[in-house]
């Protein structure tokens, strides 16, 4: 058995756990903050048999779409000046960071 801990956008959450549903995934969702943009993302545990980690990992990636996003700089107040960066940037978010992690034990109370 296997535990996906998947971190995705919030603009992809919904769309994500309802094609989860529709393969009978069970899901937990956690509300995150991302650290770099500091913005909200939703993590969530899925567990499942090992053959179905793929069809696991299929349903995700077809349902967390890539795009790019304007990011405006944050002052560095009382920060390191060095890194700051004074314009707008462009940066690639969405899509999904999934972890697998093997479960040695389940137990439902």
């Amino acid at each position: 058995m296997k535990l996906l801990i998947a971190v995705v956008q919030d603009k992809d959450t919904n769309r994500v756990i309802d094609a989860l549903g529709e393969e009978n995934f069970k899901i937990t969702k956690l509300a995150t903050t991302g650290g770099f943009l500091k913005e909200g993302n939703t993590t969530l545990m899925i567990g499942c048999e090992d053959q179905y980690v793929d069809q696991g990992l299929n349903v995700i990636r077809d349902n967390c779409s890539k795009r790019e996003q304007m990011v405006a700089p944050i002052s560095p107040m009382g920060g390191n000046a060095d890194s700051y960066i004074p314009k707008p940037v462009k940066v690639e978010v969405g899509g999904a960071t999934v972890f697998i992690l093997p479960i040695e034990q389940f137990i439902q109370f």
